[in-house]
């Protein structure tokens, strides 16, 4: 796993990609830049767990390098197909290898697509995404979101990690210090921190707790309940 140095030297200013640079340490950044990136991926471990049926097929959107299937299959019964989708080759690239080292006889496909076209479901008991959502335009999000409540099974849950916003300004302010705060702990430069957050500006656009929840409830998942929470990152369970 290579160190997240993407942006240690002064450059000039263009949005953020998930390139073969990026991939190439994205482990490290998000274990560096993500609170508890361990526990959480323990937690949606569980919830998998709990919530996959035999015959059944997980989907991992934003699966990125693998790490969620990777974890993922060493909890899950084998007879629960994974399917991974990304919009990043070189992420995918990564994702693959990653799974073939584990030499996994699961039924398994990865999957190039943009989240913003057209996707169905089939038979899925599970669908994970782990710091996707708040990366896919807002015009694109609620269509996303009911066609996977469409195509989860009775009893299937959404797991949805996410950087959030808070409704009050002033607290928005504090959890944002906090963030840049660990991130410095961390080992992250202000040049990196800075740089990386005028990457992010035009991609990343995070939802509050309330916005989230709101639109899973709207569109009729019937228990939505939030599993973890650090400042401005939160996790919720959405069962249908």
């Amino acid at each position: 796993m290579g160190q997240d140095k993407v942006f240690a030297l002064e450059k000039s200013a263009e949005d953020f990609r998930f390139d073969s640079q990026v991939a190439g340490v994205f482990d490290d950044m998000v274990d560096r830049s993500v609170p508890f990136y361990q526990e959480i991926q323990r937690m949606v471990g569980e919830l998998a767990a709990d919530y996959a049926t035999e015959g059944s097929q997980l989907y991992d959107l934003g699966c990125a390098t693998g790490t969620t299937l990777a974890l993922l299959d060493g909890v899950l019964p084998q007879n629960v197909a994974f399917t991974g989708i990304d919009n990043s080759p070189e992420m995918l690239e990564k994702c693959r290898s990653k799974f073939t080292q584990l030499h996994s006889a699961r039924e398994t496909r990865f999957l190039c697509q943009d989240l913003k076209e057209k996707l169905t479901f089939d038979n899925a008991s599970v669908v994970a995404m782990i710091l996707t959502l708040m990366f896919v335009r807002p015009m694109h999000r609620r269509e996303l979101l009911v066609s996977i409540y469409e195509g989860l099974n009775p009893g299937g849950a959404l797991i949805l990690v996410e950087k959030v916003v808070c409704e009050s300004p002033d607290l928005n302010r504090r959890f944002i210090k906090y963030y840049y705060d660990m991130k410095r702990r961390h080992g992250y430069s202000e040049l990196e921190i800075s740089q990386k957050r005028e990457a992010l500006e035009n991609v990343l656009i995070p939802y509050s707790e309330g916005e989230n929840r709101q639109m899973l409830s709207d569109i009729g998942f019937h228990s939505v309940e939030v599993f973890f929470r650090w400042y401005n990152f939160c996790a919720m369970v959405a069962i249908k």
